[in-house]
């Protein structure tokens, strides 16, 4: 069997600094600390770290105000980090430096007095954070995908200021905005999707030239690990597995293949993708590993 496996793939920069923070805090600090929400969404990630003594919580009054509070890689509101402050809590914020961008840049469309669209998924947490960045929240509007993009009511003759979820599809939000510039004459559009998904999301592109089967690893909240499924089904793929890790694999499926393509979300770390590759390899027989670069990320915040 052929594997393709994707180049980069797994955790990015901001993943990497938010869970190196934590365990920093631990270090520091010892245990329990407190980070508000999943520091990224992967679930092998938060029970690491719940295993070491961190607590996750969604609200703040369940932290002990003795004990050192992270805010997850996703951002938190402008009215989360106030509570935070009359609370008198030791805030250690590791919002992914990108996110950090989106807040700056919304805060900026907002004091030129521009109507917002904010493009990403009602309810995700990078979204709340984004919104809760603002103060005048009746001139935000907040959609998914073009058909809530058409529907928008807004007059076309009034100042327009676009931001995006850092960890959306490619295609889709080009499809959105192009539609958005061309009903608004006085836009001003960041394209916040940061370069680690544009990276992992043409790299799925490149498995689905070489291989019918592709293997997604990443837990279900994972906006960025879902769109990755979503690109590879756009392609063509046959056989799209999203799994949080080895145990999920449908052998029945997989017995079936002789070409694989694997990547794992940003959020997902590597030993996920270890794990999988050691699986196959007790599995079936002349196992032939093959490395698909899209791009080096030499990088870190």
């Amino acid at each position: 069997m052929d594997i393709y496996l994707a180049n980069p793939r797994g955790f990015c920069a901001g993943v990497r600094r938010a869970i190196d923070i934590v365990h920093k805090t631990l270090e520091e600090y010892g245990n329990p600390i407190y980070v508000r929400h999943e520091i990224v969404h992967n679930k092998h990630v938060v029970e690491d770290l719940k295993n070491q003594g961190t607590i996750f919580v969604e609200d703040l009054i369940e932290v002990d105000k003795k004990r050192p509070l992270i805010f997850s890689a996703h951002g938190v509101s402008d009215d989360v980090k106030n509570q935070a402050v009359e609370m008198g809590l030791n805030i250690i914020d590791a919002t992914c430096p990108l996110v950090l961008y989106v807040h700056k840049c919304i805060k900026k469309l907002e004091n030129d007095n521009a109507e917002i669209i904010i493009i990403g998924k009602k309810g995700h947490a990078e979204i709340i954070g984004t919104f809760g960045q603002v103060k005048n929240k009746q001139r935000v509007h907040i959609i998914a995908n073009l058909s809530e993009a058409q529907n928008l009511n807004i007059p076309e003759n009034i100042k327009i200021g676009v931001v995006t979820q850092t960890t959306l599809s490619i295609d889709e939000t080009k499809e959105i905005t192009d539609f958005l510039k061309q009903k608004y004459s006085q836009i001003i559009l960041y394209n916040n999707i940061c370069f680690a998904t544009t990276n992992r999301q043409y790299a799925v592109r490149k498995l689905a030239e070489k291989t019918e089967n592709i293997i997604v690893i990443g837990s279900k909240n994972s906006s960025n690990s879902n769109k990755l499924k979503e690109v590879a089904i756009c392609c063509g793929v046959k056989n799209v597995l999203f799994i949080d890790d080895v145990s999920e694999i449908n052998w029945e499926i997989a017995d079936t293949f002789n070409s694989l393509g694997i990547t794992a979300g940003a959020s997902a770390p590597e030993y996920l993708v270890e794990e999988l590759l050691k699986e196959f390899k007790q599995r079936y027989d002349n196992i032939n590993i093959h490395n698909v670069i899209v791009a080096e990320e030499n990088f870190d915040f």
